[in-house]
């Protein structure tokens, strides 16, 4: 038993924390200047999201997050995996950045570190700007240089506390739910071959998020990508 139980013993470098999505907890949907996302558009759709919820209030972390920065305080938490709302920070998806949406991001990466909690921040977790999927989303060939241009001004402004960086959130899901089955936002149904074309855009939004981090941020970076895929053991 002794043996067993060593072998299933965390680490020492293993990190807890806890993790969320901005459009799953935030609300304040259209508050300071934020724009409509994909979700936002989703569920305003008959039908689409089940009894009708919406991301409008959510938890309201967008005004209680000092509150929820001391809970995780009081629970231990060592890290907190959050994501910004890209049409927070630019409303259209590209253009001039919204001040008050990336004010929201600068308090709370302060607050957490003052807490002794490392934040995680993952730059797209699903919320896909409105403005930007109605001029193809992630089918035009520009969409990897508007992520980038995105993932830049985020490191530029977060990047001196800021380390540890997730590109895309589950791009399986975005795609593949969100464009060949249609029923996570946007709820499109694609043929394949538009599909492939969206992931091929979405790989390549990734990589030049990438070299946007490290040529903007000052504190030296640890960036990945969440993946999601069953496991296998033999």
């Amino acid at each position: 038993m002794d043996s067993l139980h060593t072998a299933y013993r965390f680490p020492k470098e293993f990190v807890f924390g806890a993790a969320t999505a901005a459009y799953q907890i935030e609300g304040a949907w259209n508050e300071d200047g934020k724009g409509m996302s994909v979700w936002g558009m989703m569920c305003q759709k008959p039908g689409a999201v089940f009894q009708s919820h919406t991301g409008k209030i959510a938890c309201d972390h967008y005004h209680r997050w000092a509150e929820d920065v001391d809970l995780m305080k009081q629970i231990g938490l060592q890290a907190y995996r959050l994501s910004v709302s890209w049409p927070r920070v630019f409303p259209e998806g590209t253009g001039k950045i919204n001040r008050a949406g990336l004010t929201f991001y600068d308090r709370l990466v302060d607050a957490l570190l003052e807490a002794g909690i490392e934040p995680y921040l993952t730059l797209f977790h699903w919320d896909y700007p409105l403005a930007l999927y109605q001029r193809g989303g992630w089918l035009n060939a520009d969409s990897p240089r508007r992520f980038s241009e995105y993932a830049a001004q985020l490191a530029h402004h977060l990047g001196d506390r800021v380390k540890h960086w997730i590109t895309l959130n589950e791009p399986e899901c975005f795609i593949g739910v969100g464009h060949l089955h249609g029923t996570h936002a946007p709820g499109d149904r694609l043929e394949i071959g538009q599909v492939l074309r969206a992931v091929h855009h979405s790989l390549l939004a990734h990589g030049y998020a990438v070299d946007a981090i490290r040529a903007n941020a000052t504190k030296s970076a640890n960036i990945g990508i969440a993946l999601t895929s069953p496991s296998s053991v033999p």
